[in-house]
């Protein structure tokens, strides 16, 4: 059975008395690409670290490959899953953050390298062939010695790119990958991110570039106060939306 590879069904989350979702339904299938719109504090970022498990759900259910995230079900029960079972399962879903995150004292090159090795277990030889060919795929083949203090921010975010991929995820995810950027860097990450799509890696994207999502996005996802408002194909509720809030929204972002 061809199931798919993010399924939401009525997934809730909050923080103390502020309720983030508000019963998101969502389904990415295999080799798509979901990019989620919508104006700041619309749960857009949560929905993202819920796939992953940083945030746990409050309710509904959510599933990545046809498996639980963070939770196992037995009869109609939920339990959760050991912290060493939820991280197995989260090495099959790459992230990339809003900030690079890379470890100031390693090269791009041992910054890719560092997972494969001491999460894989993978030789260091392999791993530094792989690193080498991510790093060239990302434009940075040259860039491999340098520390990301000496890099640009579009060149360090295509190395956090390239250390997601070292780790051959099955889903990636992308919380908002430009917004950090400064304005002529953008097209640089946007390209590697056109070409991994291209190449049919599943995707779901937080991001405001609305031209990305409506070139690359097989879904298009406008999110408000906690619930998808619009959802579908990109022609539609990028060009022409069906609800007031999605045409306010875009009338101050385009």
């Amino acid at each position: 059975m061809n199931v798919p590879m993010v399924h939401a069904e009525g997934v809730r989350k909050h923080f103390g008395k502020l309720e983030v979702l508000k019963g998101i339904d969502l389904t990415v299938e295999r080799g798509q690409v979901c990019c989620l719109l919508g104006p700041s504090g619309s749960g857009k970022s949560t929905f993202l670290r819920c796939i992953n498990h940083l945030d746990r759900v409050d309710g509904g259910k959510l599933a990545v490959d046809g498996d639980l995230v963070g939770y196992r079900q037995s009869g109609p029960r939920l339990h959760e899953l050991r912290e060493r079972e939820v991280a197995a399962r989260r090495r099959d879903i790459g992230m990339v953050f809003q900030r690079f995150n890379l470890f100031p004292h390693m090269t791009a090159l041992e910054n890719v390298m560092e997972a494969p090795v001491n999460v894989l277990g993978l030789p260091r030889t392999q791993a530094k062939d792989d690193a080498h060919e991510l790093l060239a795929r990302v434009g940075l083949g040259d860039r491999a010695g340098h520390y990301p203090a000496q890099l640009s921010g579009g060149q360090q975010q295509r190395v956090a790119i390239a250390r997601a991929l070292a780790m051959k995820p099955k889903l990636m995810l992308f919380d908002e990958p430009t917004s950090a950027l400064d304005p002529e860097l953008v097209g640089d990450v946007l390209d590697v991110m056109r070409r991994l799509a291209a190449d049919g890696m599943t995707m779901v994207v937080v991001t405001h570039e609305i031209g990305f999502a409506r070139e690359v996005a097989d879904t298009a996802v406008f999110m408000d106060d906690g619930v998808v408002v619009e959802a579908g194909d990109p022609r539609h509720v990028l060009v022409d939306p069906g609800h007031e809030r999605t045409r306010a929204f875009l009338s101050k972002v385009l």
